[in-house]
């Protein structure tokens, strides 16, 4: 049974940080690219961050760049969003994610397995 847990959540005031994980266990995902994804009230599931296998490619969404940071230990499967300069606009649930696609990987249709998510709420 594939799982990507997602931990690290939270309340947080704006200008604050938080740093969510994303642990995947259940197979190897050797060579899978992983991402993050956010959802908020009433829209869509957007893309905020991919990192590739090899940790050395990542992708962000405009609106976070600057503010997070996408990582990855392969040895612990683990995959991290540092996430400083909060704004209440980052309120969403945040959702990891993991494709064998090797393009495409700011869109939700080509991912395989999905995490439950984890809840970030900002205060303004």
């Amino acid at each position: 049974q594939v799982q990507l847990v997602e931990s690290g959540g939270g309340l947080v005031q704006a200008g604050g940080s938080l740093r969510l994980s994303c642990a995947a266990s259940g197979r190897t995902f050797s060579g899978y690219t992983m991402g993050w994804f956010r959802q908020a009230p009433g829209k869509e599931r957007e893309f905020v961050a991919a990192i590739r296998w090899s940790g050395g490619s990542t992708s962000y969404a405009d609106s976070v760049k600057g503010r997070f940071t996408i990582s990855r230990d392969n040895a612990k499967n683990t995959v991290y969003l540092q996430m400083n300069s909060l704004k209440p606009e980052d309120t969403a649930v945040y959702y990891c994610g993991a494709t064998s696609a090797v393009v495409a990987i700011t869109i939700r249709g080509g991912y395989n397995y999905w995490g439950q998510g984890t809840q970030v709420t900002v205060s303004s």
